[in-house]
């Protein structure tokens, strides 16, 4: 992570709780919180909207979305001014507020005005604070603003969940999985698990292991993700016409390390293709490292989705892999 510090300002990331008996705040009495996942409701005059400053935020928070074939925002932006943020529109789950005041701060608070809420206040004495603050900070933040919406979709999906006892017989996990979704074929070295969408459609689970020495090290990890990958998807996914389902060439996949289920993991982002055929999608891959086990347990997901935007429906399928818990 890189730290950039700036003379005379204090940048600092704060979470608040509810407990009182710590000193904490009571918000049992606030209101339920609103809001599509990954919206995001900024909360700045028009006169700074309309300027550098909106600029700079809609560079990084409106930042087109990692491994999707059409650009796609991280969040979807409304803006509004400070004085009509009050009552019903406070109530929005996550929201950035960016004004000018008397010193240079950065707060991120939980539950200000609703629950569940996340909220960002930056203000500064200039705009060009503003822009300094937004640009040192914006990693966190974003990061932050992330992890909060997973656990929403999470908490909506628990609401009706998927009951697949044998995945824990298997591969040693559990998930929580949307009951919209149906197993589509199970063999004891492959799970696939889908759910087919109201247009023509589907969002798609892939679950498999393979030997740790599979994945190597440093410049090879990312060809033997794809390697594997192409392997299991050609080998086991029906496509008419015995075409292939593979890793699509002309797009490079994005590499992330991350955690799931408190284990070490490889994040792979890109684009699918069925060989031959104007078929294609973004796919989400966890390559994630079970040394107990001596095994690499690789959950997957993909979207084929036709016309339809595709953002929402891969956190969907993110938020469900990074339910994963080994029992």
């Amino acid at each position: 992570m890189k730290i950039l510090l700036y003379p005379l300002v204090f940048c600092s990331i704060l979470f608040f709780s509810c407990d009182n008996s710590s000193g904490k705040r009571d918000t049992s009495y606030l209101t339920q919180s609103v809001g599509a996942i990954n919206g995001l409701q900024v909360v700045i005059s028009n006169t700074l909207w309309n300027d550098s400053v909106g600029e700079k935020i809609r560079e990084y928070f409106a930042a087109p979305a990692d491994g999707l074939p059409q650009i796609e925002p991280i969040f979807s932006i409304s803006q509004i001014q400070p004085e009509n943020f009050s009552d019903f529109a406070r109530t929005y789950r996550t929201f950035l507020y960016v004004d000018l005041g008397k010193e240079d701060t950065v707060k991120v608070k939980k539950d200000s005005y609703a629950k569940p809420q996340i909220g960002a206040f930056i203000t500064a004495t200039s705009e060009d604070r503003l822009i300094e603050l937004i640009e040192a900070n914006q990693e966190n933040i974003i990061n932050t603003f992330k992890s909060f919406e997973i656990k929403e979709r999470q908490r909506r999906t628990n609401i009706s969940l998927l009951k697949v006892d044998s995945l824990k017989e298997r591969f040693g996990i559990s998930l929580n999985i949307p009951s919209a979704y149906r197993v589509a074929s199970a063999c004891d070295d492959f799970y696939w698990i889908r759910k087919d969408l109201k247009s023509n459609g589907s969002t798609n689970l892939l679950i498999y292991e393979v030997p740790l020495n599979v994945i190597g090290q440093d410049s090879s990890i990312i060809g033997d993700i794809i390697k594997v990958r192409d392997t299991i998807g050609s080998g086991y996914l029906p496509v008419e016409d015995d075409d292939l389902f593979v890793t699509e060439e002309a797009f490079a996949p994005y590499l992330f390390t991350t955690e799931v289920g408190g284990k070490f993991a490889y994040e792979t982002k890109g684009t699918w293709e069925v060989k031959d055929n104007f078929m294609a999608g973004p796919f989400l891959n966890y390559a994630i490292k079970d040394e107990e086990s001596g095994r690499y347990l690789i959950i997957e997901g993909f979207t084929h989705a036709p016309s339809m935007e595709k953002r929402d429906l891969q956190f969907e399928l993110e938020s469900i892999i990074k339910s994963t818990k080994f029992e």
